[in-house]
Formats: C-alpha cells, sequence, structure tokens
C-alpha cells in the first residue's frame, strides 16, 4: 500500500529535499534523469493518454476542471451559482472526482515494457468516440509534470502554466511537484486577483498539505492590504466568500469597532447572498467564528438577538458567550484569550479598534447610574506621548450616549507632560443633561480602585470634561517602571456617572 503522502510516480527520493529551481552540484546532480526526457535513445514506446467524460450522474460542479483556463472560466459562474445552491454542497466536493484516470498501478506499468511494439493506452477507450484526447494546454501541463518527474525543474514560469501544472500534479499525486509549484508561485508578485485564484483553487487542491503555504499566503496578503476596510470598502464588498474570510481572520484588522465588524459582515452577506436561507447559512457556517462577540457593546448584542439574517440558536449562543466572557475577571480573560492563541479562529483576542472596549454596568434604582471600566496596554500609553489621544467605546446612560477619552497632555501650567482622563457626550441634538461623574484607577500595593477626581457638569452635545493630571505626576513617572498605576502592564481605569436629580 502506497505510503499516505508519497508520490504517485517519484523517480528518486532527493527530489523533495531542495526546490530551488537552479540545479546546484553534488548528489542534486547525481539523481537529475532529464538527460533521458522525451529520447528515442531511452525509450522505443510512445505513450498515449485519453481523458474518458465523466458520467452523467457524476457531473461535477466545475471543481473537476483539469486546466486552469477551464475552471477559471467557470470561476464567475460558479460564484453565482453559489448563491441559488446550498453552500454546503458547493465547498464539500469529493476526493473522488479528483481522479478520473484509471492509471495503472507500477507493477503493470511494468509490465507493457515487456510487450513488443504496440502503443501502450493508458485507459479504455470510450465507446461513444473512443476518448477525449488532451488539449494544448492539458498537454502542455502533464509534459511539464512528466519533465519534472524526469528533472526535478520546470520550465513554466507564469502563474496561469503554474497553476495548471499544479493541478495536474494534485490529480496524479505528484507531491514533490504540487509542493515545487506552490513555491514558485510563492515567489511570483503577489496581487488581489493572484490571491483569490489560489483561494478559490478546487477544494481538492486546496485540502493538499503542499499547497498550504502557498494559500497561508494569499490570506496573509488580503488581510495585509485590506487592514483598513473603510479605504476600500466597495473592493471589500465585492470579494467572494474565501477573500472576505481572509480580511476578517487577521487581528490587525484596523475598524472603529467589533461593532462595526459585525455591521460590515450583514452588509456584505445581504449583497453577496440575497436570498434569506442562503444567508442564514454562510453566516452561520462560515461568518459567525470570524466576528468577536465577546467586543461587541451589549447595545449591539441585543441587536443580534433580533436580527433575522442569523439563526435564532446561532444568535442566542454566541450572545450568550460573549456575555460570559464579559462577565470574567481581567485575568481570567487574558488566560482564555492564550488558550486559543494558535486556534483557527481568534475570538477572544482583541483587534487594533480606533475605539477601545469597555465593560459598563447600568443601574436604574434608586438613581440611573452606570459604571465604566476602561484598561489600557502599557504599549497603549507608551504611544500616546507626547500629544496623543485614545477614544473608548460609546456607552449610554439615560438615552445619551457618552464616551472616555485618556490624553497625554501638558498641564495647566505646561511644565511637563501628563497623563489625563475626560468624558465627553456624543453630538445629539441641543440637550443637556447634568450628571455626577467620578474617575478612579487601580493602585498598588492594594490594587484597589483608588478615587482620584470627581465633579460635576452639564453636558451639551459634543462638549467633554475632565482632569488633565489624573495621577498628579509627570509623565516620565506615570510610565516608570515601578509605577504603582500598572498592573501586569494594564492601566485601570474606572468613571461611575449618575444622573443628577
Amino acid at each position: 500500500m502506497r505510503e499516505l503522502g508519497a508520490d504517485l510516480f517519484e523517480p528518486r527520493t532527493l527530489m523533495d529535499s531542495d526546490f530551488s529551481p537552479t540545479r546546484t552540484s553534488g548528489s542534486s546532480a547525481d539523481s537529475d534523469f532529464g538527460f533521458a526526457f522525451n529520447d528515442r535513445n531511452f525509450s522505443d514506446r510512445v505513450l498515449k493518454i485519453e481523458i474518458i467524460p465523466d458520467l452523467p450522474d457524476t457531473k461535477s460542479d466545475g471543481d473537476g476542471c483539469i486546466t486552469l483556463a477551464e475552471w477559471a472560466r467557470n470561476r464567475k459562474r460558479r460564484r453565482e451559482e453559489i448563491k441559488k445552491e446550498n453552500v454546503a454542497e458547493v465547498i464539500g466536493q469529493s476526493a473522488e472526482q479528483v481522479l478520473n484516470l484509471n492509471v495503472p498501478d507500477v507493477e503493470e506499468t511494468l509490465a507493457y515494457d515487456n510487450q513488443d511494439e504496440e502503443v501502450v493506452a493508458m485507459i479504455e477507450e470510450s465507446a461513444a468516440d473512443g476518448g477525449l484526447n488532451l488539449n494544448e494546454q492539458e498537454e502542455a501541463a502533464l509534459m511539464e509534470l512528466l519533465n519534472f518527474m524526469y528533472s526535478n525543474t520546470l520550465s513554466s514560469t507564469t502563474p496561469t502554466a503554474l497553476l495548471d501544472v499544479l493541478m495536474a500534479a494534485d490529480k496524479f499525486e505528484v507531491v514533490s511537484c504540487m509542493r515545487y509549484c506552490s513555491r514558485l508561485l510563492r515567489n511570483l508578485p503577489m496581487t488581489s486577483e493572484s490571491a483569490l485564484l489560489y483561494l478559490e483553487l478546487p477544494s481538492t487542491v486546496l485540502m493538499a498539505e503542499a499547497v498550504q503555504p502557498l494559500t497561508d499566503a494569499a490570506k496573509q496578503f488580503l488581510a495585509g492590504r485590506y487592514k483598513d476596510m473603510s479605504k476600500f470598502q466597495d473592493e471589500v464588498l465585492n470579494l467572494p466568500l474565501a477573500g472576505i474570510e481572509a480580511v476578517l481572520a487577521s487581528d490587525d484588522l484596523q475598524v472603529a469597532s467589533e461593532d462595526a465588524v459585525y455591521d460590515f459582515v450583514l452588509k456584505w452577506a445581504r449583497i453577496q447572498y440575497p436570498r434569506l436561507e442562503e444567508r442564514r447559512d454562510v453566516l452561520g457556517t462560515r461568518l459567525v467564528r470570524l466576528i468577536r462577540f465577546a467586543f461587541m457593546t451589549c447595545r449591539k448584542l441585543r441587536k443580534v438577538l433580533t436580527c433575522n439574517d442569523f439563526d435564532h440558536d446561532v444568535a442566542s449562543k454566541v450572545v450568550l458567550d460573549a456575555l460570559f466572557f464579559k462577565g470574567e475577571t481581567p485575568y481570567r480573560q487574558r488566560a482564555l484569550a492564550l488558550e486559543e492563541a494558535n486556534a483557527p479562529y481568534r475570538r477572544l483576542v482583541e483587534r487594533s479598534y480606533k475605539y477601545r472596549p469597555v465593560k459598563v454596568v447600568e443601574f436604574d434604582l434608586p438613581r440611573q447610574q452606570c459604571v465604566v471600566y476602561l484598561d489600557l496596554k502599557r504599549d497603549e500609553c507608551t504611544h500616546l506621548f507626547p500629544a496623543g489621544r485614545v477614544y473608548s467605546q460609546a456607552f449610554h446612560l439615560g438615552g445619551q450616549g457618552f464616551f472616555l477619552s485618556a490624553h497625554c497632555n501638558m498641564d495647566q501650567q505646561s511644565s511637563f507632560h501628563c497623563f489625563g482622563l475626560f468624558l465627553g457626550m456624543q453630538e445629539k441634538g441641543s440637550v443637556s443633561f447634568a450628571v455626577d461623574y467620578e474617575f478612579a484607577a487601580r493602585s498598588k500595593p492594594t490594587d484597589e480602585f483608588v478615587s482620584k477626581y470627581k465633579g460635576n457638569y452639564t453636558f451639551t452635545g459634543g462638549k467633554a470634561v475632565g482632569y488633565r493630571n489624573l495621577f498628579g505626576v509627570p509623565w516620565e513617572a506615570f510610565m516608570a517602571e515601578d509605577s504603582p498605576f500598572f498592573i501586569n502592564s494594564i492601566l485601570h481605569l474606572r468613571a461611575e456617572l449618575t444622573i443628577r436629580q
């Protein structure tokens, strides 16, 4: 029985050791049989290869294409058909569709060598028309594959030709050639178009371990190009499913908040899958695992529960999981995030949000009040110097939206930089809002919250109030290694807001 993952045709054991396109001296040269390739001095047999068409009841949807040209022509059509067919049927292709050629076992091939001057046919002829001959592109890919098996090199250099050879190598299970093609393609300049081609190869090719470095590189390219989705919104909205998955899986996605990611995913899904049943299936099986619900606001999570685009059971589960995570202690949250550090879907890792997530506890009685917790990493504070600021996500009290902002600014006498914290009300008409507020921060050695500033203010839209030097020390002392305000490199801030009667 052939070893799993080994080549069906592998003339030597040194093929996989070095995939450099240029030949090196030494043992690799000794294993080069390119001189014998297609040379009548070393063979008196003619190899004839024919293709038997699929039976009517086994017709594939495109993943069974042999050449890149045929597959690429069907690509756009398939992306439209996915809106009309069940997504699982499109994705779950059978591996049996890949190899339609009845290639003889090695023993049978050797037996043919002992026959007289007869042309060897590797397949029985079709009863209808004697089989379909290879077209030029198929023949070129197969000849390149045979050439590689002799010489461990390829003459093809263009992405199209290399992809043809890659799929031919997959069909005949020449793993070493698949790895070689994958490496050559990775070394070519990547574009959005080529990256999408690599991610939309037939599913059986994508599942091959030899192709994983190529698809990983394609995903990284797309994630880097569309890191700031707001700059390429139209392009991202037109990405196919494989492309949007690559973008959303990135930790470095630069977005305002995870609420914005959720809204964007819904917009994309409604455009790409206008039928509700298909949209629910794609959202529930493919995209729900790429939305980091744990970092969405509670107001948005409530909307998830009533969103018709999600199956109710799916929505209930992701919201419940998110709320449980929000209720954990910061230490436990970090531990849970570390547990999934190497997982394919990092649901509990924060992205590069423009607005920092907050925890909010709301009270209606005896007075309307909310307690807001904002954690900042030491690195985030470092980047605030000398005049930066970072904003929190919005939170609500009495129907009005508020936010916190942390600043590095000069103290009132402009003698040194210091850390400031401010409370602002979002623009919303000309409503006046009177609020009592208190700022506090955890501090060593007790690690308890210590009140730093109290005040009251009557807000109007767009106004903010706060304290320019929250800790009463210069910036250097605030950021020092022995600073009492950073606990495990985290600055823990708290704001309490109460509506004045």
